[in-house]
């Protein structure tokens, strides 16, 4: 049984952690048996944010009366003090508790400090201080401020996408947070869907003894994959270690990870998914992306007004707008005969 500890937070747990962001897609009844069946087997770090609907309520109803039994981390997308303190306490309502493990920015465009004018991190150390969070954190997609975080030494733990389709800067960033002892939480450590082997991720992200992933979780196939790992955790063999430098190959580079940060579009095009579905339909079963009602969402590409707002809004600075036309040049041509 693998484990890691986050930092000078002291919080340590089992190197397999909860991603709470897909269980919004699912009812309560589902995600509450999927928690509670984490917990169960040894699972005892979850994740979530006030943005993931109502991920918040349904992690509350999973450990309700048994609060110290988990650690519980959850975001702010809050943008000035007033709104901080209204969010905080709506998700301590939400999860059934009087006070949260660790409490993160929820990727923020800058990396708020003490006298930037926003009040934000006197608001998140007064919470501190009022013990209504135990640890400070933050989250986010650019390489500048997640370093800034780290220089900082405001923040206890860091939240970064980290998988094995990671580049050298990603490397030096974990490196960076052990060194200063800052806990780092690695998101989309399964690269958005793109990876597709479980067992290679985890044997990747092993070799980093400061990291702690969190795989989102939403149906009881994928959480067993996840649990059956804790008492035979995956190691790097020539096998898998081939198996990465090959999606390295095909994957590394200009990609849209979907975190959907450059949503909404102004003329519905579903950026996160269709700007990366010639990837996704080339590593996924495919009938699920040739569906009727999927053509009919490539299509709306064709209505793309390139105003802009989508690339502004990429923290991995795509160009989005010429990504979609690729992915819809590539879908139709994969569509094979069909009108497109």
């Amino acid at each position: 049984m693998a484990k890691v500890t986050l930092g000078k937070t002291g919080i340590t747990v089992e190197k397999n952690s909860f991603g709470a962001l897909p269980i919004q897609r699912i009812s309560k009844e589902k995600a509450v048996k999927l928690l509670r069946k984490a917990y169960e087997h040894g699972v005892t770090f979850y994740d979530t944010a006030r943005y993931y609907t109502d991920s918040e309520e349904k992690v509350g109803a999973a450990f309700a009366g048994m609060r110290d039994k988990v650690y519980i981390a959850t975001k702010t997308g809050a943008q000035d003090a007033e709104s901080f303190w209204r969010e905080l306490q709506t998700s301590l309502e939400k999860l059934k508790t009087d006070y949260i493990d660790i409490y993160q920015f929820h990727n923020p465009s800058f990396c708020p400090k003490p006298g930037d004018g926003t009040g934000l991190y006197e608001a998140m150390l007064e919470a501190k201080e009022r013990g209504l969070i135990r640890h400070i954190g933050i989250t986010n997609h650019r390489l500048h401020i997640a370093h800034e975080a780290v220089e900082s030494g405001l923040y206890e733990t860091l939240q970064f996408p980290f998988c094995y389709l990671a580049t050298d800067k990603d490397v030096e960033l974990v490196e960076a947070c052990r060194e200063a002892g800052m806990g780092f939480i690695a998101m989309k450590a399964l690269s958005g869907g793109l990876i597709n082997n479980s067992k290679a991720a985890y044997a990747y992200l092993a070799q980093y003894e400061n990291v702690l992933p969190i795989w989102g979780v939403q149906r009881e196939s994928e959480l067993d994959e996840f649990l059956s790992y804790i008492d035979n955790p995956p190691v790097m063999t020539e096998e898998i270690a081939a198996l990465i430098e090959k999606d390295r190959k095909e994957l590394q580079g200009e990609f849209c990870r979907g975190c959907g940060y450059c949503m909404p579009c102004p003329v519905g095009i579903e950026i996160n998914n269709c700007a990366r579905m010639s990837l996704m339909i080339r590593r996924a079963p495919s009938a699920a992306q040739l569906t009727e009602e999927m053509q009919a969402k490539m299509k709306l590409i064709e209505k793309c007004l390139h105003c802009g707002k989508c690339k502004t809004k990429c923290p991995y600075g795509l160009d989005t707008p010429v990504l979609l036309e690729k992915n819809y040049k590539d879908y139709c041509e994969i569509l094979a005969g069909k009108q497109c």
